[in-house]
């Protein structure tokens, strides 16, 4: 039997899904260590644009012409609070904005109604040898930024 996991909730212009604090995220102290945020940040962006028909595997393979994979260029993040072991967060990705070669996607990671930080993440396209590439047409659509 195959099970799809739970990949979130696709909106008109966003894209939420849980993730649950576990120990592996926390320090000593119980809690989420500030790189693990940076994990939950991609689970959220990989899942949206996943939900949106963009699948890392096929970008890879060549499906828009040529071997391509998202990389992250920017990140700026506010951290507001700390999350602790065992919460569940809720991370929302909102629609990237396409600017030349680059794609930038609102983010926020909330406990309940508590924001715990607010992301802003810059993306580019690269080529299978690390060149930057322009968004295809056809991508740009799947993406819901054309």
């Amino acid at each position: 039997m195959s099970a799809e996991p739970h990949t979130g909730t696709l909106r008109d212009n966003s894209h939420t899904r849980l993730e649950r604090v576990y120990f592996e995220h926390t320090d000593f102290s119980g809690v989420v260590y500030h790189s693990r945020y940076l994990d939950f940040l991609e689970h959220g962006r990989s899942d949206y644009v996943r939900m949106l028909g963009v699948h890392h595997r096929e970008m890879a393979d060549g499906v828009y012409g040529e071997g391509l994979a998202f990389a992250v260029h920017r990140m700026e993040i506010d951290f507001k609070q700390a999350a602790r072991i065992d919460d569940v967060l809720t991370v929302e990705t909102h629609r990237g904005v396409l600017k030349g070669l680059r794609l930038t996607f609102r983010q926020q990671i909330r406990r309940n109604e508590t924001i715990l930080l607010n992301a802003l993440v810059t993306v580019v396209l690269i080529t299978s040898d690390g060149k930057p590439s322009r968004f295809p047409q056809e991508l740009q659509r799947r993406l819901g930024i054309a």
